[in-house]
């Protein structure tokens, strides 16, 4: 009896030319790929990074380009102290300032910004919802006006505010230079941007979804609070996020119609001296007013990144 005996075979794999030449593509790609990420991160991270090392530089080496030395926190004690004005001895000649007392100006540029947002958004959110819900006589033609007002140079704007705030008096002050005036600006400047945000989410939304809360008895408003609000939220945190940076890095009006209500942006300006700009100081006061952004940005980084893609799949 033969038995028969099986000789294991082996399966070789051959790659042909083309295929070696399209991995060997694919892999280009991908360094070229990764190398353009790393080139967009320098370019956009660089200027950042230099200015939190200018605002920890002293004095002595803050006009080179010096990337190893003593760190110091002495800008931000300077640009928050009381300032002081220091002359050459017997003379009037100005020889340097110490303190920029910025706290005042960031005081402002908070409460500014904060209540833009507050009063700001809920309008906007009530308004976009009636434009994305509601068809009436010229809704269309007013949502486009809204539009175009994005388009007028600010300076132009603020010429009339200026003349209106400068005769109009609230509580025996006028609205020139006060926290309300710079705040109604403010609202003129992220309104039609917020309702043209948010009715871009609500447009978004299923009608249906509203109709079931029509059937268990609730009017307009009910809806706009308890059933679509809570859907569109992200969104809503987005233009919220975007108001207030629009409000906290506003300069012209705050220069314009500010006045002694100085805020950060304007803060800015104040850090120069005899012998010219001190830029580690106003370095200092930079990083201050990306503070707030950076961590605003760190909040709410979830449903920012929900409400940027809201909507985009229907």
């Amino acid at each position: 009896m033969h038995t028969t005996q099986h000789t294991p075979t082996r399966t070789v794999t051959r790659y042909s030319a083309a295929s070696i030449r399209g991995l060997f593509w694919k892999w280009v790609g991908r360094i070229f790929e990764s190398g353009a990420m790393f080139l967009v991160a320098v370019f956009i991270l660089l200027p950042i990074v230099w200015l939190a090392l200018t605002s920890l530089k002293p004095n002595e080496v803050a006009y080179t380009t010096d990337v190893f030395f003593q760190p110091t926190l002495d800008n931000f004690r300077i640009i928050f102290s009381n300032s002081s004005i220091i002359v050459n001895e017997g003379t009037n000649l100005q020889r340097s300032v110490i303190g920029l007392d910025m706290w005042p100006s960031t005081l402002n540029s908070i409460i500014i910004s904060s209540a833009t947002v507050l009063i700001a958004i809920p309008l906007a959110t009530m308004a976009a919802y009636a434009f994305s819900r509601y068809r009436f006589f010229g809704s269309r033609a007013f949502l486009v006006w809204i539009l175009t007002t994005q388009f007028l140079p600010a300076i132009i704007v603020a010429i009339p505010f200026f003349t209106l705030f400068r005769t109009i008096e609230v509580f025996g002050e006028p609205l020139l230079g006060s926290r309300l005036g710079l705040i109604i600006v403010n609202m003129a400047i992220v309104m039609p941007y917020s309702i043209w945000m948010i009715k871009g989410f609500i447009d978004a939304l299923p009608v249906e979804v509203e109709e079931a809360g029509y059937v268990d008895g609730c009017n307009d408003f009910q809806v706009l609070v308890y059933v679509a609000f809570p859907l569109i939220r992200p969104g809503i945190i987005v233009a919220s996020v975007f108001a207030f940076i629009m409000s906290w890095n506003e300069f012209l009006f705050a220069f314009i119609l500010g006045r002694d209500t100085r805020t950060m942006q304007v803060a800015l300006t104040t850090t120069s001296g005899v012998n010219g700009i001190m830029w580690e100081q106003m370095a200092a006061a930079g990083m201050v007013v990306m503070l707030p952004i950076i961590l605003m940005t760190l909040t709410v980084r979830k449903n920012f990144v929900n409400g940027l893609t809201m909507g985009a799949v229907k």
